[in-house]
């Protein structure tokens, strides 16, 4: 029979970047493609003891109902850690737990947004964030990203012609795809812009965590007195992405919705991860963690750019990050990256075009994106030395 698809996911695209995965079972191929965390940030030996405890001491609470908004001992210890060490909530804010970042994105869309309305986005942006606003039935619109974060002006510009504007998305902190930090003034002027035009600022900070040079920035949570902020973040890059257990902190009136759609995707987060993660962080030493984590993306990241400024075309630009997994390359006079990257696999290295991070899914990118948390030392500069002898074929 042929069937009707809904509105909402019939122009829907999938993911470039999952679609690049289906061409990495080829085991010649150098992946630079992949968002994952290194397998080796992984606290495999703890996992595997707190399972055997939660199993032989809990197992009935691990594996029943729980509640949506999230096992009660992790949703302290999570408010607890932000209040702490981020100086994120306030007395309005609530803490609950999702299922992966990715859900507090979607949630907050769903709460929020009418069909046609807008989500205001950096450009470029997260593709599954693109991706849930417009399942949701709303438009992207983008702003540039510029060195210190949004165009700040463009942005204010978008603020005054769309009426209709809902949510400005942020990844200010190791932006992915771009790799850069919003600075402190970027971010105060732009959380005035959402004021003042009255619109929620969704603060997705997955990578914050994983800074391995410079200095920290303050969340846009953590100056937020006005209840416009709603913050995302996740377990999934300082324990485990295969987990899928994320959090979100924001003023209790509309989180209170996100726990009614939550109801209806799934009813809660897996439970038994959920108490896994609560005894690692009140058991284990999380920070210890977190700092082998960023020794050992500092080393690839490192790696990578060496190999960069080695063997690339000086025509060729790319972001320098201070932390996370990601770093953004431009191709010259506003070339399309889309030859380029179709080349680079045909010689079994893989990249992820521009084009997939756009708020417009049909317009060109003259940029490219580049993982460095999971290929090998060896795979780095082997892939980049025939990036850059590509590149210089082309450019």
């Amino acid at each position: 029979m042929e069937y009707k698809i809904s509105d909402k996911l019939a122009a829907l695209k999938p993911s470039a970047i999952r679609e690049i995965f289906k061409s990495l079972t080829d085991p010649t191929i150098i992946s630079f493609a992949a968002g994952n965390p290194n397998p080796l940030s992984f606290p495999v030996e703890a996992i595997s003891e707190l399972s055997a405890d939660i199993f032989a001491k809990s197992a009935p609470v691990a594996l029943q109902y729980g509640m949506t908004e999230g096992y009660i001992p992790l949703r302290q210890a999570v408010a607890e850690r932000m209040r702490d060490r981020f100086g994120i909530g306030r007395s309005f804010d609530t803490t609950i737990i999702t299922t992966g970042g990715q859900q507090g994105i979607e949630l907050t869309c769903k709460a929020l947004c009418n069909e046609g309305d807008a989500v205001i986005c950096e450009n470029p942006s997260f593709i599954g964030a693109l991706n849930a606003f417009r399942s949701n039935g709303a438009r992207t619109v983008g702003v540039p990203l510029n060195d210190d974060g949004i165009d700040v002006e463009k942005l204010e510009a978008v603020l005054k012609s769309e009426k209709r504007a809902k949510i400005l998305y942020l990844i200010p902190t190791f932006h992915n795809p771009a790799g850069i930090t919003s600075t402190l003034e970027n971010r105060q002027k732009v959380y005035a812009l959402a004021k003042e035009y009255g619109i929620v600022i969704l603060e997705d900070n997955p990578y914050g965590e994983l800074r391995f040079a410079g200095t920290d920035v303050p969340t846009y949570k953590s100056f937020d007195e006005d209840g416009i902020v709603v913050y995302c973040s996740s377990f999934s890059k300082i324990l485990s992405s295969g987990m899928r257990v994320g959090f979100v902190c924001g003023p209790e009136a509309l989180v209170s919705k996100m726990i009614v759609a939550k109801q209806v995707e799934d009813v809660h987060t897996n439970l038994f991860f959920q108490m896994l993660c609560h005894r690692y962080m009140t058991e284990y030493d999380l920070d210890g963690h977190i700092a082998g984590i960023r020794d050992l993306y500092r080393s690839k990241c490192n790696r990578m750019l060496a190999a960069l400024d080695r063997e690339l075309p000086s025509c060729i630009k790319y972001t320098r990050p201070e932390g996370g997994l990601f770093l953004w390359c431009t191709l010259p006079d506003g070339q399309d990256s889309a030859p380029f990257v179709k080349a680079a696999l045909a010689q079994k290295v893989a990249v992820v075009p521009g084009s997939a991070f756009n708020c417009d899914e049909n317009a060109p990118s003259d940029s490219f994106r580049l993982n460095y948390s999971m290929p090998s030392d060896e795979d780095i500069d082997r892939g980049v030395a025939i990036l850059g002898k590509l590149a210089k074929e082309m450019f």
